[in-house]
C-alpha cells in the first residue's frame, strides 16, 4: 500500500479491455476447471472453491506481522470481528524480516486455532522497479521455497501471495512475464496451493497490464490454482472505474479479489461502498487494509487503533459492520465447520 499514479488510467484500462479481457467467456482452459494437481483450496469454472467444491468468498483484513510480531492476540480479535480470512505480512529479508520457517508455521497455526484462512505474503517485492530495495519475484519464490517444508499439508488453510504489489509505476509491462515464471517456479518445487499474485503499479494496474494479459498469466500455472488480486485505492474513486474492472475479471471467467482496499488514500478518495457492493453481487473476496499499525501519514487506514478491538476507527465501523461489510457478508470455511459471522451454521454446500 503506497501512494499510486492514476493519470491516463481509464484510456488505458479501457484499451486492455479491447485486447485483452474485454468480454466474451472464459475459454477452455485452466481458468474453466480445477486443475490436475488441485489440492485443497483450488479454483473451479473462475472461483476459488474449498476441497469439498463448496464457494469461499475471502472476507479478510491485511495483519502486518513482520512489523508487529509481538501482536499475535490479533489474530483471535479479527476472528471475533467476523472475517473469515487474514492476509498476514511477511518479509523475506530483503528489506524486512526474515521471518524464519519456524515464525510462518506459528502464523500458520495461530490462522488455524482461530479458524482463519490464511493469505500468506511477501511484502519485500512492494514496488519492484521504482523501489531501489524491493526484491524481485523471483527472489520471493526462493523466499517460498524454503518455507516449503513447512507449507507442506496446508493447502486446505494456505494461499501464497507470491508478492506484494510487485511493481511500481516503471517497467510494469514486464510484470507479465515475471509472474508467470516465479508461478512456473513454485509449481515446478511442487507447490500445490492456490497462489495469489497481485497486481503492478503498486497493486492498482492502472496501465492494464494484468488486466490484459491475465488470462497467459493463468495458463502458465499447469494446475490452473492462480487467483489474481487488484489493490483499488485512488484509481477506484468512481463506481464506474470498480465496476468495469471487477466485471471484466467475471466476464472473463478468471479469479479475482480485491487483495486491498480502504477508505481514503493520499492518491484519491477509493469508492469503498461500491467495491463492497460490487464484490459481495459478484461473489468475489475483498480484503482491507488494514488491522492496525499504520505510520501516521496513513493512519487513518487503520481498523482498530492500538491494536485494540475495543477502539474501532471510522474504517473499522465501516468495513466490520456497515453496508456489504464482514458482520454481514462473511462465511467461514467449511474446513472449519462453515460458520456464518453471527456464529450460526451454514450448509456445506449452496
Amino acid at each position: 500500500m503506497r501512494t499510486r499514479r492514476k493519470t491516463l488510467a481509464a484510456l488505458l484500462l479501457g484499451l486492455a479491455a479491447l485486447f485483452g479481457l474485454g468480454g466474451g467467456p472464459a475459454s477452455a482452459d485452466h481458468a474453466g476447471s480445477p486443475g490436475a494437481q488441485a489440492t485443497g483450496l483450488h479454483i473451479s469454472d473462475g472461483r476459488l472453491v474449498e476441497s469439498n467444491g463448496n464457494d469461499f468468498v475471502i472476507r479478510g483484513v491485511s495483519h502486518p506481522h513482520t512489523w508487529y510480531p509481538g501482536e499475535t492476540q490479533s489474530f483471535a480479535d479479527i476472528k471475533a470481528k467476523g472475517a473469515n480470512t487474514v492476509r498476514v505480512v511477511l518479509g523475506s529479508g530483503q528489506r524486512w524480516g526474515p521471518n524464519s520457517p519456524g515464525d510462518v508455521a506459528g502464523v500458520v497455526d495461530r490462522c488455524k486455532a482461530n479458524r482463519l484462512i490464511c493469505v500468506l505474503e511477501v511484502h519485500d517485492t512492494t514496488g519492484y522497479g521504482e523501489e531501489g530495495a524491493a526484491a524481485s519475484l523471483d527472489q520471493a519464490a526462493d523466499y517460498w521455497i524454503g518455507l516449503q517444508h513447512v507449507l507442506a499439508g496446508q493447502e486446505d488453510y494456505v494461499i501464497v501471495n507470491i508478492g506484494n504489489e510487485p511493481y511500481g509505476n516503471v517497467d510494469a509491462s514486464r510484470w507479465t512475464a515475471d509472474t508467470a515464471a516465479a508461478i512456473a517456479k513454485l509449481r515446478s518445487a511442487g507447490f500445490a496451493h492456490t497462489l495469489m499474485v497481485d497486481a503492478p503499479n503498486w497493486g492498482q494496474d492502472w496501465e492494464g497490464v494484468m488486466r490484459a494479459s491475465a488470462r497467459s498469466v493463468h495458463a502458465a500455472d499447469p494446475t490452473g490454482n492462480t487467483v489474481f488480486s487488484v489493490h483499488m485505492y485512488g484509481v477506484y474513486d468512481t463506481a464506474q472505474e470498480v465496476d468495469d474492472y471487477l466485471n471484466a475479471f467475471v466476464g472473463a471467467g478468471l479469479p479475482l479479489v480485491v487483495g486491498e482496499f480502504g477508505i481514503d488514500h493520499t492518491d484519491g478518495n477509493p469508492d469503498e461502498d461500491t467495491i463492497m457492493a460490487t464484490t459481495t453481487r459478484l461473489g468475489l473476496g475483498y480484503i482491507g487494509w488494514s488491522w492496525s499499525g499504520n505510520s501516521g501519514e496513513v493512519a487513518y487506514l487503520d481498523m482498530v487503533a492500538g491494536f485494540d478491538p475495543d477502539r474501532l476507527t471510522e474504517w473499522g465501523q465501516r468495513f466490520f459492520n456497515g453496508a456489504n461489510g464482514i458482520r454481514e457478508t462473511s462465511r467461514e470455511a467449511t474446513v472449519y465447520g462453515g460458520g456464518m459471522a453471527d456464529g450460526t451454521r451454514r450448509p456445506a454446500s449452496r
